[in-house]
């Protein structure tokens, strides 16, 4: 069975967006070793062994060593929590239902490099029921959950990761997962554009034989465009980060939830009456301010954005420069995606005990470096948690060390990664078995007609009913009964 998303296939539309142990360096590239983790991973108790994994030899039981991990033998217990997972990711199981006869990947070779959670495990082992051959590592060093990495590796996936990396391992990670003797990757999975940065900067001959690109961070898709624009980028990319189905529900469903979740179980703050500054009002600022809000907390945003920032006040949030409300606020949030956000300057203004964290995928938005000076005292209070303490003994609450807080200090919704998860496994097919010349060297959308596919396949979850167009209505508003029913220009 072929699995078609238009009548007629259409190119993709063009469009250009505008260390467990403490690292100060970022390495090539502004390492993303930042976080989307799983801090709820029952294996924590583990990450204090002595040693590294890269000097353990390890086997699973079929006698393959072809991984690092940070303990196989939890690999039970990893299939239990993957086994969870699945239970609420029905949209991808059936898609790999559909498409595993066919096998639409087979041959494929896909290097990646994401965060390791339950739910990912299910999209790298959809792929392989797809056909593909798989070598996996983390996009950031606090995001991986051992007993699923595990798992992987005992079901023979090639996996080099484990929570608590060193700057030094992440790399180290990445180039075992490209660097094999015998086995050339022809596409690449990406969160965050490490992985394509470091095959690009590494293996510029590997890199002219990808054969296609899926990317699905704000970050990483940023620098996919710079790559473009400097004329480098050599191979079609997928922009995934901008497909409805990724900005509309990861972003924003996601965000909304997890955010206090990562909050609670780092700080058990109640955040009644608590003010709280927001910076950046995109898809994940909306998530996270609607939670704030729900709980009683005073949100101040701050933008560069007219159009966010409109919607900010339309939304019943007030709009201020950071500098304004730096001195009264009891949190502070980024997720802007950018440099620099929350400064030395707006640390040593905060008030005694604030809370100050990211949402951001890279950990470039607050100025953790300039914390570490010998004025300045840490002390670890619990995972994840960090207070930086002044000489007049004023502390700043840190968290996950400037990373990416839900996934560094909680969990995220297993449905919602079910539907980027989805569009993720979508894209890798279509690029892969896109005829010659369909995609060109740029970096693509997701045509509506997919975006409309994925959702659709997670409705049934909901018992939703759709109300299907009669050739009347159809015909009166010039649209396919079957879609895709918005143009590329319709903003959600």
């Amino acid at each position: 069975m072929q699995i078609q998303f238009a009548d007629d296939m259409q190119e993709f539309t063009k469009f250009p967006t505008k260390s467990g142990r403490r690292s100060l360096s970022r390495s090539i590239s502004q390492s993303s070793t930042d976080s989307y983790s799983s801090a709820a991973s029952y294996t924590d108790s583990s990450d204090d062994e002595e040693g590294t994994p890269r000097e353990k030899h390890q086997t699973n039981s079929k006698g393959s060593s072809n991984f690092c991990v940070k303990n196989i033998k939890q690999a039970e217990f990893g299939r239990r929590e993957i086994e969870i997972a699945e239970q609420d990711m029905s949209a991808l199981i059936s898609l790999r239902k559909r498409a595993q006869g066919e096998k639409p990947l087979a041959g494929a070779k896909i290097v990646g490099c994401t965060h390791i959670t339950a739910q990912t495990a299910v999209l790298i082992e959809t792929l392989c029921a797809l056909g593909a051959q798989c070598r996996w590592s983390a996009c950031n060093i606090y995001s991986t959950q051992n007993e699923v990495a595990a798992a992987l590796a005992e079901a023979g996936v090639a996996v080099f990761s484990w929570k608590g990396e060193s700057e030094d391992d992440f790399w180290w990670c990445i180039d075992r997962c490209v660097n094999m003797d015998g086995w050339q990757p022809n596409m690449i999975l990406d969160d965050g554009g490490d992985l394509t940065h470091w095959v690009y900067k590494k293996y510029p001959n590997v890199f002219k034989k990808i054969r296609g690109i899926v990317e699905e961070s704000v970050t990483g898709v940023h620098r996919l465009y710079q790559l473009s624009k400097a004329g480098k980028l050599c191979v079609p990319a997928m922009n995934v980060n901008d497909s409805v189905t990724k900005q509309k529900f990861d972003n924003l469903y996601c965000c909304r939830e997890s955010i206090l979740d990562g909050l609670k179980r780092t700080t058990d703050v109640m955040f009644g009456g608590k003010q709280v500054v927001v910076c950046g009002y995109g898809e994940v600022g909306k998530g996270c301010c609607a939670a704030l809000k729900a709980l009683g907390a005073i949100v101040y945003i701050t933008e560069i954005d007219p159009i966010c920032a409109l919607q900010a006040c339309m939304d019943g949030f007030r709009v201020v420069k950071l500098n304004e409300v730096i001195r009264q606020v009891d949190v502070v949030i980024t997720c802007t995606g950018n440099k620099n956000v929350v400064t030395r300057e707006h640390l040593d203004r905060m008030k005694n005990s604030c809370i100050v964290c990211n949402m951001g995928h890279s950990n470039t938005e607050i100025d953790v470096t300039s914390l570490r000076t010998p004025e300045l005292t840490w002390e670890r209070v619990r995972s994840q948690v960090d207070h930086v303490i002044w000489p007049d003994g004023k502390r700043v609450v840190l968290l996950a060390e400037g990373r990416l807080l839900n996934l560094s200090c909680s969990t995220v919704p297993t449905f919602v990664l079910s539907i980027t998860a989805t569009t993720q496994a979508l894209a890798l097919i279509e690029l892969y078995n896109a005829p010659e010349g369909r995609y060109k060297q740029d970096v693509y959308l997701l045509p509506k007609k997919m975006d409309e596919y994925v959702a659709s396949l997670h409705l049934p979850s909901f018992d939703a009913h759709l109300t299907e167009l009669s050739d009347d209505q159809a015909k009166y508003m010039g649209l396919n009964k079957n879609g895709p029913f918005k143009p590329n220009y319709y903003r959600y």
